[in-house]
């Protein structure tokens, strides 16, 4: 059955859920958790060669579930493969083909995380100092007293989310306040009071996906820097790594070439409407960063191997809290530290890294703990998933063909059937970006 959002209150209540549980991204409880951070788990020990002939029979079988169209890029040690499947233009049939720029979202949140820490590193922020210290006119308060730098960064501040208040009668009208804001420009510190006056969906203390804690970040970030925020990720993280795809948009335009990038909202905008130039100042440091795959493999195997930030920094940011709510005694699938996720696959294994999601856009990107093989992901349908009147998730076919290709991607065992394992299929994909930016 159809999500209807126009329905009364307890309708709207689950759209808002969905919404922010898809939106950005990051992983819903039924696809995350790990068990620690020291976890070592057989893919970790060995890099398997590519079976090239296996991942593009398991990339076919995404865009056969129903994705319009999919890039990747994976290596494994010294070897990679590139890969393209279906549409970058419904309209044109124009195909997807591998290396396009892509909006990221949420994996932005990783970039940010770095910047903090490299200033941790020069003694500018203290990661359990509270954030009223740098920021004393807009945190304020019991919050500017005891939300810290870390539960920014790790998501257990307790701050509620901007990203509804910021797109007033989304869940009334989704296209026509998606097309009403697509050129208009927000500043952080709009966002910031939009998140800080929004409900808080958990207490201080517990994980709660907030894209404020980032645009908090970066406004911090300036505070100690005394630069833009962006300029300074750009200057200090982006070229350190060696990126020459990845960068902060200056306009609502992608610079280079790109896929059409279209945005279902649960059935509601149909046909799924092309959102590719869109005004993303309402992302910032939380989600705003476009990128291509075989970046941010370059990125993520920097990251874990040492080469951005110092071994006494990475440790803290790969000191990570529950990634949501559990049954007694069950082991959490998703744990969430600085910027970076460590998850579960369904086949056993245990990866790093981050989702993103924004109107049109998702990107997956993960890697073993030593970076020796990984898997980045773009495709461009968001929110095609549907849901009950209980706000229970319909079962998909694209969701687990998804879960399918970045397993055996990493695995090195990919499975075009299905998911190889006995484990249940996720119930939605990584989304650490909660709203529309995962």
């Amino acid at each position: 059955m159809r999500l209807r959002l126009t329905q009364p209150a307890r309708t709207t209540a689950v759209a808002a859920t969905a919404l922010l549980a898809l939106t950005l991204g990051v992983l819903p409880a039924q696809a995350a958790d790990t068990a620690g951070t020291a976890r070592t788990t057989a893919a970790a020990r060995h890099t398997p060669a590519l079976d090239r002939e296996a991942l593009r029979a398991s990339l076919d079988a995404f865009r056969d579930a129903g994705m319009f169209g999919a890039f990747t890029s994976v290596r494994s040690g010294a070897e990679s493969w590139r890969g393209a499947t279906g549409l970058a233009d419904t309209a044109t049939g124009r195909p997807m083909a591998p290396g396009l720029e892509h909006r990221i979202g949420s994996i932005s949140k990783s970039f940010t995380a770095v910047a903090v820490l490299q200033q941790v590193e020069r003694g500018r922020i203290d990661l359990d100092a509270p954030v009223g210290r740098y920021l004393p006119g807009l945190v304020t308060g019991e919050r500017g007293a005891k939300v810290t730098v870390r539960m920014l960064l790790n998501h257990t501040s307790g701050i509620g989310d901007y990203v509804l208040p910021a797109f007033p009668g989304i869940l009334e009208d989704p296209g026509a306040t998606l097309d009403r804001n697509r050129l208009r420009h927000i500043e952080p510190e709009e966002l910031a009071r939009l998140g800080l006056a929004a409900p808080p969906a958990q207490e201080r203390g517990r994980f709660s996906y907030s894209n404020t804690n980032y645009i908090l970040a970066g406004l911090l970030l300036e505070k100690v820097t005394g630069q833009d925020p962006e300029a300074y990720i750009t200057r200090h993280v982006i070229r350190p790594a060696g990126l020459r795809h990845t960068y902060y948009p200056s306009s609502p335009s992608l610079k280079g070439p790109h896929a059409r990038m279209y945005e279902s909202f649960f059935g509601l905008i149909d046909p799924p409407r092309d959102y590719s130039t869109y005004d993303m100042s309402w992302a910032g440091t939380a989600g705003a960063m476009v990128s291509t795959t075989d970046d941010l493999n370059t990125f993520y195997r920097k990251l874990l191997g040492g080469r951005l930030i110092g071994k006494a920094a990475l440790r803290e940011m790969k000191t990570t809290v529950p990634g949501y709510d559990t049954a007694p005694g069950e082991e959490a699938l998703m744990r969430y530290g600085l910027g970076i996720y460590t998850l579960r696959m369904p086949s056993g294994g245990w990866y790093w890294g981050h989702d993103g999601a924004v109107f049109g856009a998702g990107t997956w990107s993960l890697a073993t703990e030593d970076g020796r093989r990984q898997v980045s992901l773009a495709y461009n349908l968001m929110k095609y998933q549907r849901f009950d009147e209980q706000g229970q998730q319909l079962p998909d076919p694209i969701t687990p063909a998804m879960y399918a290709y970045v397993d055996g991607a990493l695995s090195g065992a990919p499975a075009p059937a299905g998911l190889r394992s006995s484990a249940p299929a996720p119930a939605a994909p990584p989304l650490v970006d909660r709203l529309p930016v995962r």
